[in-house]
């Protein structure tokens, strides 16, 4: 499931790179939680909760439906 999270997480990088940040998959539990680091202008950018939950975990649930979450570290 790891390889899939990461190519799902690369279909939505170029949107975070466009504004000056990025993503970086931090773990895969066996339960279906995500972890990721937000970096550049997504870490600590007030609109990164609505992004990350919106944007990143919306998209990760579709392509995989094991996800269950998605957080930031």
């Amino acid at each position: 499931m790891l390889e899939e999270v990461q190519k799902a997480i690369n279909d939505v990088r170029p949107s975070l790179q466009a504004d000056g940040g990025d993503i970086e998959l931090v773990s895969v539990s066996d339960d279906g939680k995500v972890l990721v680091k937000l970096k550049g202008a997504c870490h600590g950018c007030p609109m990164a909760h609505v992004t990350l939950k919106q944007g990143v975990e919306k998209h990760l649930k579709n392509k995989i439906p094991t996800v269950t979450s998605v957080e930031a570290v």
